[in-house]
């Protein structure tokens, strides 16, 4: 079963491309890590998947309609904005209301539970911290409650404890059945948690496997242009960028 399939998705803007023929499937139980370097083009590649921007090739999200599209894929995009001043509670169960269900539906309480937002859940969320905010939003995805669950970047600005504990929710949610994309800059935590790794470099897919086999140092080097050092803990392996290549 297929959760997303690409094929050979490519977009390019004033004749520069952006996406070179990206092909790709994400099955259930899957929690893939997407990497890249800035402008690698990882943001384009989660929004033509989802036909929110117009590419070539075929993308099995892209061609459903709005309503089939919403029971199958949550979207969490890289901007954190939240426009009115509703309870973190309300906020959530936007979620399920995507999905034509209750503002109470036990989806939504779920969501604030796993995130850890019940002691916020009748604070007005515009008066959060930032990293606050950036977790309701997190919760709000998951009240969604669908099959697959994409997300652009969602632990970037969160303190580290924080980062850690939202990197275990994506990964549960795959252990659990279901397939997760998520954008990261952090390879520590995307070595850790997920279970495959994609790697775009200049809007084409260069690596796509377990982390072990992604995250060589000939890939760092080349990709992202650093020296790493790689160590195997009891929490798993860590990784700690040490220099740059080209310096």
């Amino acid at each position: 079963m297929s959760l997303l399939t690409l094929d050979r998705l490519s977009l390019s803007r004033s004749s520069t491309p952006v996406l070179r023929e990206i092909s790709l499937t994400i099955a259930p139980g899957e929690c893939v890590g997407l990497l890249g370097p800035n402008g690698a083009g990882k943001s384009t590649l989660m929004r033509a998947a989802l036909g929110l921007v117009q590419a070539s090739g075929q993308s099995s999200l892209a061609r459903l309609r709005p309503a089939e599209r919403a029971a199958q894929v949550a979207w969490l995009p890289q901007a954190r904005e939240i426009a009115w001043p509703v309870s973190v509670a309300h906020l959530v169960s936007l979620g399920a209301m995507a999905r034509g269900r209750a503002e109470d539906h036990p989806s939504v309480a779920a969501a604030i539970t796993r995130m850890g937002l019940e002691p916020f859940r009748n604070r007005v969320a515009t008066a959060l911290s930032g990293g606050e905010q950036a977790r309701v939003l997190l919760a709000r995805a998951l009240a969604q409650d669908t099959p697959l669950l994409m997300a652009d970047e969602p632990v970037a600005g969160l303190d580290p404890a924080q980062q850690i504990r939202s990197m275990r929710v994506l990964r549960a949610l795959a252990d659990e059945g279901r397939g997760v994309v998520v954008s990261l800059h952090d390879l520590g935590l995307a070595a850790r948690h997920c279970t495959r790794l994609l790697v775009l470099h200049q809007g084409a897919l260069v690596a796509d496997g377990t982390p072990e086999a992604v995250l060589t140092p000939e890939l760092l080097a080349g990709v992202f242009d650093i020296i790493a050092h790689r160590a195997d803990t009891p929490e798993g392996p860590s990784f700690q960028p040490l220099a740059t290549v080209s310096e």
